[in-house]
């Protein structure tokens, strides 16, 4: 009888074999003689080869001929080893010369989103929201420093005791912000945010239970029908995943400016111009903020405006924006809940001018703001939009918001997952005219919608 399993594919057997290997290099790595060794042959490697001559040459024919030159040097040892401690060696020395060291297995794994850097001792990752501990250690301070020494030359940046703090980014967009000493008193720390190379389209979210059909459908709509969002939640809650997911709705007809810190956003309609700030250079001069940006981009005829996050005084000109002819624009905040994203635009407002009435500074969010979508990362790791609220107006001096859908947290299972379910408030959001004036109408049920999540 023939097995109902299917063969498994070429893709799925390299997968398994590059995990056994992994791990088999994590065991070996963690001998100080293997550790000895390796750094031995790396100082003889790059005292033996030209590697800007070699920079000119297609980079698969380069390491054929440095890991040539390796198993040479590899041979005239007098260390006895195993044809696949050789293999094993040669890819770490090869990681060192053109990757990042030990980091660069943990960089080749789709499954980990964030890599986090506790001094050369102890490497944790997150893999499904949940942080879990490596065996991926380096060999000093000094071999650390080294590694983030090459990030952060990359991309014109610099670290050391007089700058020693510093944000960049990989090759692949992936964030890296390090610290080293003084700041960091038990030796330098880095932590790389994973750049997701499959962007996360709406269906793929609700397949995922961060919301439901009827949640996106709204939000859909919001878009279409250029409302202004701001995606509110912590650090690692999904909310620029989300806020991609989002653009997705945009017109490919329309003309769209980006604003980051850092350049993550994957828009995929084909007129969208990207910005991003820039540091001081080594003098401190020159630095370029995202305020300075946001006001430039309204030279730049955006028919919206999307801004990776706000976090500074640029959130007076981006409001303005909003009620000056750019309605549809995007943005995310950090907070807890909507109504703390509500006080926290108070307060950067109030940053970009500290002369400007606190009842002034409301009225401009409440006739700026129509949707806030409020992203959390649950204590099972999930993603999840736990709110969908309608900035109202005002009453009085304070800002009004109602819940349109929330999800109500019910417990735990044996598992650990989280149970509980997205209801819609039944309440039918002010904006719903906004929504039939752009020809969009919205099935009725809809705000009666109730989804179990187990």
């Amino acid at each position: 009888m023939i097995s109902s399993l299917e063969p498994k594919t070429q893709q799925q057997l390299t997968w398994e074999q590059r995990l056994l290997k992994n791990s088999n290099r994590s065991k070996m790595s963690l001998k100080p003689e293997y550790q000895e060794l390796k750094f031995t042959l790396h100082r003889k490697l790059l005292d033996k080869i030209n590697l800007e001559a070699l920079a000119t040459i297609d980079n698969q024919r380069v390491r054929g001929e440095v890991r040539q030159a390796l198993i040479s040097l590899i041979d005239g040892e007098p260390t006895l080893l195993s044809a696949l401690e050789k293999q094993q060696i040669c890819d770490e020395v090869l990681d060192e010369v053109f990757g990042l060291g030990p980091l660069e297995p943990l960089l080749q794994d789709p499954t980990i989103s964030d890599i986090l850097v506790n001094t050369h001792k102890q490497v944790y990752v997150e893999r499904k929201g949940l942080l879990e501990l490596t065996n991926v250690t380096f060999r000093d301070d000094a071999h650390l420093m080294r590694i983030i020494d090459k990030i952060v030359s990359q991309v014109g940046r610099r670290v050391d005791e007089s700058t020693p703090m510093v944000d960049a980014r990989l090759s692949d967009g992936s964030r890296v912000n390090a610290i080293i000493p003084p700041l960091a008193v038990d030796g330098p720390l880095m932590s790389i945010r994973r750049f997701s190379t499959d962007k996360l389209m709406p269906p793929d979210l609700v397949d995922k239970k961060a919301l439901t059909t009827g949640m996106m459908e709204l939000l859909e709509a919001a878009v279409k029908a250029h409302l202004n969002i701001v995606i509110l939640g912590g650090t690692g809650a999904g909310k620029t995943t989300l806020l991609n997911a989002l653009s997705a709705f945009i017109s490919s007809k329309e003309r769209i400016v980006t604003i980051e810190d850092a350049a993550e956003l994957q828009l995929k309609q084909p007129h969208v111009a990207r910005l991003e700030t820039r540091p001081p250079n080594l003098e401190g001069n020159g630095a370029v903020r995202q305020r300075e940006l946001l006001v430039n981009s309204l030279r730049m005829r955006p028919d919206r405006i999307v801004v990776g996050e706000v976090r500074g005084a640029e959130a007076l000109d981006m409001l303005q924006a909003m009620n000056t002819g750019h309605d549809g624009s995007l943005t995310t905040i950090h907070a807890n809940t909507p109504r703390d994203g509500v006080s926290r635009l108070e307060v950067m407002v109030s940053l970009a001018n500290a002369n400007m009435q606190l009842i002034s500074i409301r009225q401009q969010i409440a006739s700026a703001v129509h949707l806030l979508i409020q992203a959390a990362r649950l204590s099972d790791g999930s993603r999840r939009v736990i709110n969908i609220s309608e900035v109202t107006g005002m009453e009085g001096e304070v800002v009004t918001l109602q819940d349109i859908f929330v999800f109500e947290k019910r417990g735990l299972s044996p598992e650990g997952k989280v149970l509980g379910r997205f209801a819609a408030t039944g309440i039918r959001p002010k904006f719903y005219e906004k929504l039939l004036a752009a020809g969009i109408r919205l099935r009725p049920d809809l705000f009666d919608e109730v989804v179990e999540v187990n």
